[in-house]
């Protein structure tokens, strides 16, 4: 389970710089006094002279949820949608002098020349049109000879499919034995976004014939896998690396490696590690495909290093909050209190469906069992529970059976469930620096947490809670971070509070509506 534990272990220094031109080398808190203050801006103010954040929020509305396969959105091209307009800058290390080059973009799925079983697979997945990241990377990721590319778009713009087409257009089934030889291979920090992925590319790919998708994530036996007879294998580094080592996973004919989640990947310390060492296994000749929704100036740096020559698709950090998602915070007066909040608000959580996220397994295991005891039906994942019982939890959250799921980081990037209109960081995500006691905010891990709700342009709400005064001056090194407003309820009228995230998670329109439109 190494791979997947990283995913839930703190960031580190350490040179990543080094270890990539280096060749192969074999409790949630007590809780404190009731004495709050109405308002923990209030609080600080009185003793800072800043200000604090807002009261109020706005309407908004959302976009009805439709049945979903896993993996794959339920409209991910539909086109009355919303999707925010910003620019994406572009560095084009091979058409840099021609910036009215037709590679530079495209609107239609049509014009990159797919094959008619890909653009069938992409319209049983109602993609209408490439979104603004598809546009851009497309056109670069399929032109030949193959480049590098580091890309980095907000959650829910398609960056998944993008990475997807260009694998299937670069397989070659032509063969029985080419169709079991694997040609490419995608890394991703955890085994619940293995399985989405390769959901993705078998709905993408159904039309595909001889497409074979192997997954490659932690097994709950020691036994031995057999060799990997698949065109396509979608894993965790770890295991990967333990597949390639012992011959199970034979990587001659492997032409293309995505990481997903690329930053966090390789800014984790041994999962970084991990990561070096898979391609080092793989032959020189490799496309390196990296995507991510955030990446912080010392990982791009790393980046450009393990995709030498890529192009680049950036957005700057102000830009990278997601648009169509409604932040707010709600006061609590103690760590305890914010469990006597999260209750109140559990039939609001249960409108459509909703993550709460903690900062540790031990949280997550405490609130699901409370509030199962209290008659409220819940869920919880970490990277503690065995694989087979994860791959259940996540299972029973897409279907809709369980409609509350509580976790750690380790779902805090690239789990794309439609039905998720509600997010609660019940901790305030922050760094961890073994060297300083002063508790410091984590703005990229906010942003992916934030991002499981309002998938590719739907409507949905992100709520913090805040406890005391760190946490809430956390919150605020957020907001300041991505330029952004996280409200503030008051949390004194109850039924205000409900009415509030009700406007804004409520929908407006019916299914059959919707399905119209479509």
């Amino acid at each position: 389970m190494a791979s997947d534990q990283a995913a839930e272990v703190s960031k580190t220094g350490g040179s990543l710089e080094d270890r990539i031109s280096q060749p192969d080398t074999a409790s949630s808190g007590t809780p404190q006094a009731s004495n709050a203050p109405t308002s923990w801006a209030d609080e600080v103010a009185s003793s800072t002279e800043t200000d604090g954040a807002v009261a109020g929020a706005a309407n908004t509305a959302q976009e009805p949820s439709i049945p979903q396969i896993d993996g794959a959105s339920s409209a991910p091209g539909a086109t009355n949608l919303h999707e925010p307009e910003f620019n994406v800058n572009v560095k084009l290390s091979d058409l840099q002098a021609d910036p009215n080059n037709p590679l530079f973009s495209i609107k239609t799925f049509e014009e990159l020349g797919l094959e008619p079983t890909i653009l069938r697979g992409l319209t049983m997945m109602n993609f209408r049109k490439p979104s603004k990241i598809q546009e851009r990377a497309l056109p670069l990721l399929l032109n030949n000879p193959p480049t590098n590319m580091i890309g980095q778009s907000q959650s829910g713009t398609g960056k998944t499919a993008a990475f997807v087409l260009n694998i299937l257009s670069r397989l070659d089934l032509s063969t029985p034995e080419m169709q079991k030889s694997p040609q490419a291979l995608v890394l991703a920090p955890s085994r619940e976004l293995a399985r989405q992925i390769v959901g993705v590319i078998q709905v993408m790919g159904s039309f595909v014939e001889g497409l074979v998708v192997g997954t490659a994530v932690p097994a709950d036996t020691n036994s031995r896998p057999s060799r990997l007879e698949c065109s396509v294998v979608v894993g965790t580094p770890g295991t990967v690396m333990d597949q390639i080592k012992k011959r199970i996973f034979l990587t001659q004919r492997v032409k293309v490696l995505v990481l997903d989640e690329a930053d966090n990947m390789l800014d984790l310390q041994g999962m970084g590690d991990q990561c070096i060492r898979v391609k080092q296994l793989l032959p020189k000749t490799i496309q390196v495909v990296l995507f991510s929704a955030t990446f912080p100036v010392h990982v791009r740096r790393y980046a450009s290093k393990f995709a030498p020559g890529a192009n680049e698709l950036t957005l700057e950090h102000e830009d990278l909050t997601v648009e169509g998602i409604k932040q707010l915070y709600l006061d609590c007066e103690s760590d305890e209190d914010k469990y006597n909040v999260l209750v109140k608000l559990y039939g609001l959580l249960t409108i459509g469906s909703s993550i709460i996220f903690v900062k540790t397994r031990q949280s997550a295991q405490e609130i699901e069992k409370r509030m199962t005891a209290e008659g409220h039906t819940v869920v919880s994942l970490t990277g503690g529970v065995e694989g087979s019982k994860r791959d259940d939890t996540i299972d029973k959250f897409r279907s809709g059976e369980a409609k509350v799921l509580i976790t750690t980081n380790v779902l805090a990037r690239g789990i794309d469930v439609s039905t998720v209109s509600m997010v609660i960081n019940y901790d305030i995500p922050e760094l961890h620096d073994p060297h300083s006691r002063e508790r410091k905010a984590d703005p990229q891990t906010y942003l992916h947490r934030i991002g499981r709700t309002g998938r590719f342009g739907r409507v949905g709400v992100s709520i913090s809670f805040v406890a005391n005064r760190e946490e809430w001056q956390m919150l605020m090194a957020i907001q300041d971070f991505f330029k952004t407003d996280i409200t503030r309820i008051d949390t004194r009228d109850w039924d205000e509070v409900e009415e509030i995230i009700k406007k804004t998670i409520k929908n407006p329109r019916s299914h059959a509506n919707y399905s119209q439109q479509q």
